[in-house]
């Protein structure tokens, strides 16, 4: 068994990682130390230091070397992480030893040729100058080709069942388990009463188009991805990887919710 540690240089000292790391090879495994994520290749499961941000971030890089991680909270909230700094032991001996896979799904966003994975969600929004007037945007949804809804909002929300509890419950999204093979898309603050979030499976194939005669700005988990020009289109899919995330039991994700959600 062959485990890595992967840190956060600018958020966290590299003696914790080292420590985390001793304990791996306290338990007879190999361990070796990341701070750099184009370095993962060649282990079996990989252990996160950091908050939710850090998780994001190395889940998406583990899910193309189909390597399991296992967070441990170092940052504010820590929704994705499996546990708090103080159970670093209990968190080697997991990633060891075994522990239950929860396979959480990736949404593929294509545009202007250009192609990403999200574990959360993609955002696409109007944008807030001085020198943009702050009206609402137009955006259509159509699934596998047939229209559903023209939102008139200040942007949509596509997230994944693990990006529900993120930013799209912050607009009034639902919450949906890992387990459930669906995505679901998020007026934030639409004009129409009539405009709520949509559940719909994760088979189909979504088309966000900018309906406005104004630029719109593409979010992925966070992260700027470009501008979208009047009357482009964005293309959401299921991506083909899935990240792996062990657990201590799969039954906790009701549990976590109380816990870190209030």
């Amino acid at each position: 068994m062959k485990v890595g540690v992967y840190f956060n240089a600018n958020r966290i000292e590299a003696s914790v990682a080292e420590e985390i790391a001793g304990l791996a090879k306290a338990l007879n495994a190999d361990a070796e130390i990341f701070s750099d994520l184009s370095r993962i290749c060649g282990i079996d499961r990989l252990i996160v230091l950091g908050g939710d941000g850090t998780m994001l971030h190395a889940a998406k890089r583990a899910s193309e070397l189909s390597v399991p991680i296992l967070g441990i909270n170092y940052g504010r909230v820590g929704f994705l992480t499996e546990f708090e700094r103080e159970e670093g032991e209990q968190a080697v001996r997991l990633a060891v030893g075994g522990g239950e896979i929860v396979r959480r799904s990736l949404i593929e966003v294509s545009f202007h040729g250009y192609k990403t994975n999200c574990l959360n969600e993609c955002a696409l929004l109007h944008s807030v100058s001085p020198s943009d007037a702050n009206r609402l945007a137009r955006i259509g949804i159509s699934i596998d080709g047939s229209a559903a809804e023209l939102f008139y909002a200040d942007g949509l929300i596509v997230a994944t069942p693990t990006g529900s509890t993120a930013y799209s419950l912050s607009a009034g999204g639902c919450i949906v388990t890992p387990d459930c093979a669906s995505f679901l898309f998020t007026p934030v603050c639409a004009f129409s009463m009539r405009s709520r979030p949509i559940v719909y499976a994760d088979s189909c194939t979504l088309t966000v188009t900018n309906s406005e005669e104004r630029e719109l700005l593409l979010y992925g988990d966070g992260q700027f991805l470009g501008t979208v020009r009047a009357g482009d289109e964005v293309v959401v899919r299921r991506s083909p990887q899935v990240a792996e995330f062990l657990t201590r039991s799969k039954s906790l994700m009701f549990t976590r919710l109380a816990e870190k959600i209030n």
